[in-house]
């Protein structure tokens, strides 16, 4: 099997600002506050124990307590939610939206990573503890976004009516998803887990918010994962000042749009609004709106005035509801936490918002780029031998794999460069020859230069389409190989759910990517299962 390992930033998967990111390119130092590096995390410890309200450790201890009611709770995780009453301990987050199923299964990799980073904090500063948390994406309103999940190939989507926040969605209907995907997960050992997880989860808790976390605790319950809801009012109260901010004056709109101005140069991931805002009812979430000295509530005729909408505020915090850019902040302030762990996506957008951060005098996190995998079967890795395949090749656009296979399997050189380059030095003399009789000589040489240079390049590509006719067989062989690896063109960690290495792993799946998997190496992983 090829040991070849792939950073982040020549895997092809990631953009130009992550890749400057990763290598702390100086431009970017502005964007963030300390780079994810374990020795980082000391000053970072020390500013977050005095720029946090301790006072509120007690209430957020007790929300989760009562948020884990009726949940089988490892010691561990009881543990970790007592130790957030104490002012030594810590927090590492991830956020994810609340994906069927899990949906993806970078799901997986962002909570692992989490989990690890702790682990390594703790060996390294003995005297602190470190929580790992799952901020569950709760308030999301984009349910076609996560009503779905893939399985060898198949879509399974739940077919349902959705307004307001998700994680108050009823979970009716998921029996009919349950039943289509027992079809074709079998009847195996692991199949009938999967199966009865799924039930659990799904069919035994009435909305969406209490069957993801009832799934993430069966996963990573064991590993003392804490997971929190933060559509709460008790949490909601915390954040009032910033939200009164938000609602007068509007500052993350300046702060943030003058920090995109200053990244105009990378792909923007998120725009802010005048007000980065939500008003959320049961089966209600809509923009905050303010226009005429009223705020008004989109797409509705509710609206209030200053001293209305401040009165509702104080009296009811659980109807309002951060938007992207408020919602990091809004983490932060109800966290002790250290760094976020996310995908480039996310890390992306976290780096909009460091002049905001400032602005509100609260510490930003540590920013940690997520472990990406890529999960192999023997049977694959025995290919990938067979074939002399590395992995720089198979992470490579399908073309480019097509050209060095055909490359690497020709006899004789399929590359006429070295023919160019003679042409070239033939013609060098006939420029000199020119320039010494008749200057006007000079362009038609040079036009003949090109017509062979051009002549050769034909014979070039004719000869490569030739080779590639008798690669064929072992060229479709590669290529199936990476359609494997990258179903639909795209990194597997994108595409696929859990659940297919579950059925071939099991309990073993989660403890080996735990093993293996190190949060702040930068590099691509690859796992034989």
């Amino acid at each position: 099997m090829p040991t070849d390992c792939i950073s982040y930033q020549n895997s092809g998967y990631f953009s130009s600002l992550i890749k400057d990111y990763l290598d702390e390119k100086p431009s970017l130092k502005p964007f963030y506050h300390r780079f994810a590096k374990l020795e980082n995390f000391e000053a970072q410890i020390h500013e977050k124990a005095t720029n946090f309200d301790h006072t509120s450790r007690g209430e957020l201890a007790l929300v989760l307590q009562k948020q884990y009611k009726g949940v089988p709770v490892s010691d561990l995780t009881q543990q970790n939610m007592e130790a957030l009453k104490v002012s030594n301990t810590f927090t590492i987050t991830t956020g994810h939206q609340l994906n069927l199923f899990s949906g993806p299964l970078y799901f997986l990799y962002k909570i692992i990573t989490t989990i690890n980073l702790t682990k390594d904090l703790k060996a390294k500063y003995p005297a602190y503890n470190f929580v790992p948390v799952y901020w569950m994406a709760t308030e999301d309103h984009d349910f076609e976004e996560i009503n779905y999940f893939n399985f060898k190939g198949k879509k399974f989507r739940w077919n349902k009516e959705s307004s307001g926040p998700v994680g108050r969605l009823s979970t009716e209907g998921l029996d009919a998803v349950l039943e289509l995907f027992e079809q074709e997960l079998g009847n195996s050992t692991h199949a009938s887990v999967l199966k009865k997880t799924f039930q659990e989860a799904y069919l035994q808790h009435t909305n969406l918010a209490d069957a993801t976390r009832y799934l993430a605790n069966t996963l990573f319950g064991n590993s003392g994962l804490v997971i929190i809801d933060a559509d709460n009012p008790v949490l909601k109260k915390r954040f009032i000042p910033y939200i009164k901010e938000e609602l007068y004056h509007q500052s993350a709109y300046k702060t943030v749009l003058e920090t995109t101005q200053k990244l105009s140069q990378y792909p923007i991931q998120v725009t802010p609004r005048d007000i980065n805002l939500f008003y959320i009812e049961k089966d209600l979430r809509e923009r905050i709106i303010y226009e005429k000295g009223l705020y008004k509530i989109n797409n509705t005729k509710i609206h209030f005035s200053r001293t209305e909408i401040t009165q509702l505020l104080e009296s009811n915090p659980e109807k309002f509801s951060p938007n992207v850019i408020m919602r990091p902040l809004y983490q932060e302030v109800i966290l002790p936490n250290l760094a976020y762990i996310g995908g480039g996506g996310e890390i992306a957008y976290w780096l909009e918002l460091k002049s905001f951060f400032d602005a509100a005098n609260i510490s930003f996190p540590i920013l940690v780029v997520r472990n990406s995998v890529l999960l192999t079967s023997e049977k694959q890795t025995h290919k990938i031998d067979k074939l002399a395949l590395n992995w720089h090749q198979l992470f490579a656009k399908q073309e480019t794999l097509i050209h060095q296979v055909t490359v690497q399997n020709t006899a004789f050189p399929i590359d006429l460069t070295l023919q160019k380059q003679q042409l070239q030095l033939q013609f060098k003399t006939l420029y000199e020859l020119a320039e010494r009789t008749d200057k006007s000589f000079v362009g038609a040489v040079k036009a003949q230069e090109i017509k062979q240079i051009k002549g050769l390049e034909n014979l070039e590509k004719r000869l490569l389409k030739a080779q590639k006719r008798k690669c064929k067989e072992i060229i479709t062989r590669a290529t199936n190989l990476q359609n494997e690896l990258f179903p639909n063109k795209s990194l597997q960690e994108r595409q696929v759910n859990f659940s297919e290495f579950y059925l071939q792993s099991g309990t073993d799946l989660i403890p080996k990517l735990l093993a293996q998997l190190r949060p702040l190496d930068q590099k691509f992983e690859i796992i034989s299962l």
